[in-house]
């Protein structure tokens, strides 16, 4: 399909962009890892004695509400999601994460179109209106960067909160259509082994995927959380492939190419490509491994007396569903399953809890996640054995918290 004309209002639109990419470089660090929070109202006395605000179009959080992503302002980077601020295990889509590698497009739906072509025996064109026709299913998955946890691998801090050691995965509720489905429709051949996604931003992000992927539980999705794609997300259509490192859930989708093998694109040679130890690399490892992380008690937060805490957190895995959700109150010594308190879904967060009673003593809080295929979350150093210190993607060892006497919670890496 061949690229649209660059227009003079496409140009001159790019220039603002890139102007404002200028003037955010020119900022302070700071300035540019957090939005402004406006300091909340004061409020009544007494609210039983004061009417209060009206009905607006589009609610609002309370004031005293304000969980963000950060950093803000990236053009190519990620905006983590403040994992340490949710319950449940639905994220809100403003507060999904986001990785773009070339700014956030604006797309007309109504123009918007995905391809299907290469080895069908009909080339289609969908709409987004004609995708919409077809049966819909709704259904929960997690989507995760294949980086998340770089930087509590590569350069751990004790000042990190879970927002920055994993807060490039969200899970949420999206509506689409099986991929299945439109390859049917498009009459794919047998001969097919895999397929090719092209996102329809400016750097044409486009990954191969295994056929079988298409044929199980792959989805082209236009809804999140009961409403359209955010733009961030993908608006008006993305690719969700459940389980797989996120790069590969191709936003702003506009082509579907099926093939015999894979397309070798820059995003898997250049990128999304893992060095190992001894001059090898792993290529293609689209499932993210079960892992998990306590969210509270967690930096920056401190425990104000001895007594009994809740040790609470979310766990997930790309290849199935959370079995068990082990917490260790003692750094590894010993381990205690925990209260498990969502449903256990495949591919999909889950929550869970374990009341821990702290006698006041200096500690290390952990957990370590279990799948239905047997996987174990391993250890830190479990992982780097296998991988090495060069490994760039798929960080899931177990994460640590210390808990000193004072009950600070600081981030404990080398575990």
């Amino acid at each position: 399909m061949d690229d649209a004309p660059i227009s003079r209002r496409s140009l001159i639109a790019g220039a603002a962009v890139a102007a404002g990419g200028a003037l955010l470089a020119g900022l302070p660090v700071d300035a540019q890892q957090t939005a402004a929070v406006p300091a909340p109202p004061v409020p009544p006395a007494d609210p039983t004695k004061v009417p209060g605000a009206p009905t607006t179009a589009v609610g609002a959080r309370s004031p005293f509400v304000q969980p963000q992503r950060a950093p803000v302002g990236e053009i190519t980077g990620t905006a983590l999601t403040p994992l340490q601020d949710f319950d449940g295990t639905i994220t809100p889509a403003d507060l999904h994460f986001t990785r773009i590698h070339a700014g956030i497009p604006t797309i007309d739906p109504a123009r918007h179109t995905l391809l299907v072509h290469g080895l069908v025996e009909r080339p289609v064109e969908f709409s987004v209106a004609d995708l919409k026709r077809f049966p819909s299913v709704t259904r929960t998955h997690f989507v995760e960067c294949s980086g998340n946890g770089r930087a509590a691998y590569r350069s751990p801090k004790p000042e990190m909160t879970p927002q920055q050691v994993d807060g490039m995965v969200s899970n949420s509720e999206w509506t689409g259509v099986p991929l299945a489905t439109l390859l049917h429709e498009a009459g794919a051949s047998s001969d097919a082994k895999w397929f090719l996604a092209e996102g329809g931003d400016a750097c044409l992000l486009a990954r191969s995927i295994p056929i079988e992927k298409a044929n199980d539980d792959a989805l082209v999705v236009w809804a999140q959380n009961g409403e359209p794609l955010r733009p961030e997300q993908g608006f008006p259509i993305r690719l969700l492939l459940p389980g797989y490192e996120g790069n590969t859930n191709v936003k702003w989708l506009r082509r579907i190419e099926l093939g015999t093998e894979p397309w070798m694109t820059r995003w898997e040679t250049a990128k999304y490509t893992d060095p190992l130890v001894g001059g090898h690399i792993r290529m293609f490892s689209f499932e993210m491994d079960a892992k998990s992380i306590i969210t509270s008690p967690a930096y920056p937060e401190r425990l104000s007396a001895p007594g009994w805490w809740p040790i609470r957190g979310l766990a997930w895995s790309g290849r199935g569903r959370i079995t068990r959700v082990d917490v260790s109150p003692d750094g590894g010594k010993t381990w205690v399953a925990a209260d498990i308190l969502s449903p256990l879904l495949s591919k999909a967060h889950v929550r869970f809890e374990h009341q821990w009673r702290w006698d006041g003593n200096e500690t290390l809080l952990m957990s370590r996640a279990v799948d239905d295929h047997g996987y174990v979350q391993p250890t830190l150093a479990q992982l780097a054995a296998v991988r090495g210190p060069g490994t760039d993607y798929h960080f899931n060892p177990i994460r640590a918290w210390r808990v000193a006497r004072d009950g600070a919670v600081t981030f404990e890496a080398k575990t």
